[in-house]
């Protein structure tokens, strides 16, 4: 049986559209509409914010936001770092994906000798570089950090100095880099990415899982694929952004994507992964209850949320 702790982060610096760091409160409030005390169950710890920054004009176009992002960057790695070190099981909910870089961190920073397998599960790769960037947004940026990764091959833009000086700095937080190697990344669902994006996958032959597969061949089969190919890895992370799941159900999140998977396949398919000995911490992300009236996809997480939790208590 595993002691979990719950993190939030309803950290939202690094995404393009306002409302994510509402997600965790969503998330709350759809467990109370379902009668759970879920919430008192848990250790749970509360990882201040620079959500302020919202308010101010941005100085890194290329990688808006980035020193809140480095700050965010350090503190979600000192929470999960902590508490993988006291011997509990982080469960991170968080408001955007850029704080997964941190999570990822955290993990690497607790056990310096391991090897990370990555399960992103995520409709973006989450590979982007401020040379490649499309939008600036740092949630498109966290897997580019956690492998150290510039991509100058398929550079779009110039840095300034200073934003060049802290993404060098965020790929080393923790002075660990890469945190995770490319042939140690799986994605699933992944369905909407850019070609610089491309470029890096097809590079580092990283491991794509697609929605078809996955309603092709079944939950039990493609956790058994994923975890027999990151079968030499010691420890396994696996980060949900719900925009994964298609988007006629995922309204409530900054970028929804169509052909993505049910609900009942993404919970199934987490459940699975749940199951095996090696996960050491679960992230769900960008639940934004601005974008969704009857806060549907807060539900969804939460449901997602209370039956792996229920599973890792079983192991």
């Amino acid at each position: 049986m595993k002691n979990i702790k719950l993190i939030e982060v309803p950290s939202e610096i690094g995404a393009g559209t306002r409302g994510a760091s509402l997600g965790v409160d969503a998330i709350k409030i759809a467990a109370l509409d379902f009668m759970s005390n879920f919430f008192v169950n848990f250790a749970s710890e509360k990882v201040e914010v620079e959500n302020q920054l919202l308010f101010e004009p941005i100085r890194s176009p290329y990688a808006k936001r980035i020193s809140g992002v480095q700050t965010m960057y350090e503190r979600v790695s000192k929470a999960v770092q902590d508490s993988l070190k006291a011997n509990f099981f982080p469960v991170v909910l968080s408001g955007d994906h850029s704080n997964a870089g941190g999570t990822i961190a955290g993990i690497k920073m607790a056990k310096p000798k391991g090897k990370l397998g990555v399960i992103w599960i995520d409709a973006h790769a989450d590979l982007h570089t401020p040379y490649t960037t499309p939008t600036g947004n740092m949630h498109g940026m966290p897997l580019a950090t956690a492998i150290a990764e510039d991509n100058k091959e398929n550079q779009v833009h110039e840095l300034d100095d200073k934003t060049r000086a802290a993404w060098d700095q965020l790929k080393s937080i923790g002075k660990i880099q890469p945190k995770v190697l490319p042939e140690d990344i799986v994605f699933i669902a992944l369905r909407d990415y850019e070609k610089e994006e491309k470029a890096l996958i097809e590079k580092h032959g990283i491991k794509v899982i697609t929605t078809a597969e996955v309603r092709r061949t079944g939950a039990e089969n493609v956790s058994r694929k994923v975890l027999r190919y990151l079968s030499d890895c010691t420890d396994i992370y696996v980060s949900f952004d719900v925009d994964s799941l298609d988007s006629s159900i995922s309204r409530g999140t900054g970028t929804p994507v169509s052909n993505g998977l049910k609900e009942r396949e993404a919970e199934d398919l987490i459940s699975k992964f749940m199951q095996n000995r090696k996960i050491c911490c679960f992230e769900i992300t960008e639940v934004n209850p601005t974008l969704d009236k009857e806060n549907l996809m807060a539900e969804i997480a939460f449901n997602i949320l209370q039956r792996s939790v229920n599973i890792l208590l079983l192991n």
